[in-house]
C-alpha cells in the first residue's frame, strides 16, 4: 500500500506535470471505483488544474474549484503516460480502474491488482467531504506537529504501539510498512502499549517516526511515478524481510502474521532477544 512518502512523491509528480494543463476526459473503466455522483466525474472535464495535494495518503487534484480525489489502497497505482493509448479504454478483467487526459495527449492510469476492490475516487467541492478525509489525525509533516502534540496524541492511548501508528485518526499517513521501520528505529516492540511510554521512549519514537519518514520522502524526491514502488521497497529495512539479517545487529528478522496482514521485526533490537508469539494479539512468549 503506498504510504505517505510514495503519495507525497506522487504529489510532486503531478504538481509537476498536471498543474496548468486542462483536463479533457475522465474515464471510469471500473465503475466500483467511484464513490461520490454529485458531481458527477464528467464535471472534471474541461477544467485546468491549479493544484495537487496530499492528506494523509489520499491525492487530491484541483481544477478550478473541483477536487478529484483518489486513494490507491492496498492494491492501487497511479501510471503517468506521456503518450495515451488512442480509443477509450475498454471495460474488462485488467487492472484498469480509470483513465485521465489530458488536452497535451498526456495522462494517467490508475490500476488495482488482486480481487479485493478498495480503490477509491472521488470528485467533490470539498476534500472535507469524504469520511476518509475528514477523519484525519494531524500529518506528521505538519508544522505543528512537534514532540509535544505526539506525546499528547499517545497519553491515554491503551493500543499497542503498532495498531497506534496505524490509525489514520490519530496520525494521518503511516501505514503497515512504515509503521514496522519506525518502531525498528526506535527499538520498541509493536506490541508495546502507547500509553506506557517513558518521556524518553516519547522522544525516541518521535524521532523516529520523523526521520524514517523524511529519510523516505528524500529517497522518492524526483523519481517517476512508475519508480516508487521499487524505491520503497529497497529502502525498507525490516518490513517485508522476513528471514534476512536484520541490517543493524544481524538477528534474523521475524514476522507475526494476523488474519489480513503481518508484521516484520528485529528480536534484538525491538523485544530484548524473545521472539513474539505468531497469533493475533500476540503477547512476549514466556
Amino acid at each position: 500500500m503506498p504510504e505517505l512518502p510514495e503519495v507525497e512523491a506522487l504529489k510532486d509528480f503531478l504538481a509537476d506535470h498536471l498543474v496548468g494543463r486542462e483536463v479533457v476526459r475522465v474515464l471510469p473503466v471500473a465503475i466500483s471505483v467511484l464513490k461520490t455522483y454529485d458531481p458527477p466525474v464528467t464535471a472534471f472535464e474541461g477544467r485546468e488544474v491549479t493544484a495537487v495535494r496530499r492528506h494523509g495518503k489520499f491525492l487530491d487534484i484541483e481544477a478550478d474549484g473541483l477536487h478529484f480525489v483518489t486513494h490507491l489502497a492496498r492494491a492501487g497505482w497511479l501510471h503517468w503516460r506521456d503518450t495515451l493509448p488512442d480509443g477509450p479504454p475498454r471495460p474488462g478483467k485488467g487492472p484498469l480502474a480509470l483513465r485521465v487526459a489530458l488536452e497535451t495527449g498526456e495522462g494517467f492510469d490508475l490500476t488495482e491488482a488482486g480481487t479485493q476492490k478498495r480503490l477509491a475516487v472521488y470528485v467533490v467541492r470539498d476534500p472535507a467531504e469524504i469520511p476518509g478525509v475528514a477523519r484525519l489525525g494531524p500529518d506528521p509533516f505538519a508544522a505543528d506537529f512537534d514532540e509535544t502534540r505526539f506525546a499528547q496524541l499517545l497519553a491515554g492511548e491503551r493500543r499497542q504501539l503498532k495498531g497506534a501508528l496505524r490509525d489514520q485518526s490519530l496520525i494521518a499517513g503511516v501505514g503497515n510498512a512504515y509503521s514496522d521501520e519506525i518502531l525498528h528505529a526506535a527499538r520498541m516492540s509493536p506490541f508495546k502499549l502507547a500509553a506506557s511510554l517513558t518521556p524518553e521512549e516519547t522522544t525516541r519514537l518521535y524521532e523516529a517516526l520523523r526521520s524514517t519518514l523524511t529519510e523516505a520522502v528524500e529517497r522518492s524526491h524526483g523519481l517517476a511515478a512508475g519508480r516508487l514502488k521499487a524505491e520503497k521497497k529497497s529502502g525498507l529495512r525490516v518490513h517485508g524481510r522476513t528471514g534476512e539479517p536484520c541490517p543493524v545487529c544481524g538477528d534474523t528478522i521475524r514476522e507475526v502474521s494476523f488474519s489480513d496482514s503481518s508484521l516484520q521485526y528485529c528480536p534484538t533490537c525491538q523485544t530484548g532477544g524473545k521472539p513474539l508469539a505468531d497469533r493475533r494479539l500476540s503477547r512476549l512468549l514466556k
